[in-house]
């Protein structure tokens, strides 16, 4: 029986990843963001040492986790996989945050997915089961890292994209010469023309599909793939048809590997669905029939970015999100922004403009600039305030964000040692800035810590 065989179902047994000797390694006191009173505290017991951000207790900057906004994503996420019908893998890279991961699979996610070879042995460290490598593996050092992992652990579950017939037979060659003793579990990737990998045409994907087909037991193919999100760009419509185009070719592609026979014994995965256009591939891929082939079917959807969310570009795709999505997206507000960098305000050197102690190494900036979401002064502020609208990131250094106002000099309210909190855009890039971030309440309180391992 392979571990594909042991496929989680209502009532299983919860994930419970190894994370006891994560949380009682004493906190070093080289870490970016730590206070003086936590060096060589557990990180279990970073949330008893009653430190407050608004009380100056944090060095700044230092990026946060509201504790009620993963609570409430995590279980929206569940919710609305649940309506849909689809099983989520969740984009560990987003956080590479094991104890995320923990939140992930007690909200009952369904495995993992991994961006790299390095990032598969990281999981592993830390006991995923299950794991979906959203990539090709060719490097000699990529696979030994993979088959190392396979050869110790028997029930380990591992899937891995094939997009050509020269990767395929990379991966035969490997196999073999490795004496790999259990087959190499594939899915087949859909790409676009001028985009990533994958395949690009129908014709590309029949043909290797069968060539997979054809090369068990060795390599067995066990499913279709694609990431819709290489589409972005102003033009929604041409955005979502480019989207829409790569899932349904995933669902034909399906469909006539299960009338041909491609697929290995068991279920067959149909995958797509980053953080964009997740409701566009459950509700596409959902409604793929496999009827009379012998074949169950299991969507897997692997958004990352939704348990911190983000204050800018996911946020505003939100509503048009829950626009698609019609019922399956269910009732109130959806997710929620969980993520902000805190700085200090160290220079109000000119009108209209405030200096603040964060930049390019503390925050995304890859998709769009950052921007002030909060402003408290403990002198004057009970709780942090709303930024008034016409403040903006106009630049950022390595180490500093420029905060300059709109046409009513607005950032002259701003003085030095005031603290502002900035959201992002594109959460993973402040995630990998970051080896700690401080979970905290809604005052602010800190609650714990999540240690990232980039």
């Amino acid at each position: 029986m392979s571990p594909h065989d042991h496929d989680d179902q209502p009532g299983s047994a919860p994930v419970t990843l190894t994370l006891a000797a994560l949380e009682a390694e004493p906190l070093p006191g080289t870490l970016k963001g730590l206070p003086a009173i936590a060096e060589g505290v557990p990180l279990a017991g970073l949330g008893a040492l009653g430190l407050s951000l608004l009380a100056g207790d944090l060095p700044l900057p230092a990026a946060i986790l509201k504790d009620s906004a993963l609570t409430h994503n995590a279980r929206w996420m569940r919710d609305f996989t649940a309506r849909a019908g689809v099983s989520l893998a969740p984009h560990g890279k987003t956080t590479m945050a094991p104890q995320l991961f923990q939140r992930q699979f007690d909200e009952g996610a369904w495995g993992m997915t991994a961006a790299t070879a390095a990032h598969v042995r990281t999981y592993r460290r830390f006991g995923v089961p299950r794991v979906l490598l959203a990539n090709q593996l060719v490097g000699k050092a990529d696979l030994e890292l993979v088959f190392r992992e396979l050869e110790a652990s028997p029930d380990f579950d591992f899937y891995l994209l094939v997009d050509s017939v020269a990767g395929l037979d990379l991966l035969r060659r490997a196999a073999a010469e490795r004496g790999l003793k259990r087959p190499l579990q594939v899915l087949l990737e859909v790409g676009t023309p001028g985009g990533r990998t994958g395949v690009r045409t129908m014709d590309e994907g029949v043909a290797l599909g069968r060539s997979i087909r054809d090369a068990a037991p060795a390599i067995t193919l066990h499913g279709v793939e694609a990431f819709e999100g290489v589409y972005s760009g102003a033009d929604t419509s041409r955005v979502e048809l480019g989207a829409l185009t790569m899932i349904e070719t995933v669902a034909t592609l399906t469909r006539v590997g299960c009338a041909e026979g491609w697929f290995a014994a068991g279920e067959v995965l149909l995958t797509a669905g980053g953080s964009a256009f997740f409701d566009m591939a459950a509700k596409t891929l959902a409604s793929v029939e496999a009827a009379g082939t012998g074949h169950t079917l299991r969507v897997v959807l692997r958004s990352g970015c939704y348990l911190s969310h983000d204050s800018l570009q996911y946020e505003r795709m939100q509503d048009r999100m829950r626009q698609r999505a019609g019922a399956s997206w269910g009732e109130g507000p959806g997710l929620r922004n969980a993520i902000e960098v805190w700085a200090h305000v160290q220079s109000v050197p000119e009108p209209g403009r405030a200096i603040c102690t964060a930049g390019r190494r503390d925050l995304s900036y890859d998709a769009c600039l950052p921007q002030p979401l909060w402003w408290y002064r403990p002198s004057l502020h009970d709780a942090p305030r709303a930024v008034p609208a016409d403040w903006a990131v106009t630049k950022l250094n390595d180490q500093h964000a420029y905060v300059d106002a709109g046409a009513d000099g607005g950032a002259l309210l701003l003085q030095v040692g005031d603290l502002i909190a900035f959201g992002v855009g594109h959460p993973c890039t402040t995630f990998d800035k970051w080896p700690l971030l401080y979970t905290v309440d809604d005052s602010y309180r800190v609650t714990g810590g999540v240690r990232t391992f980039f």
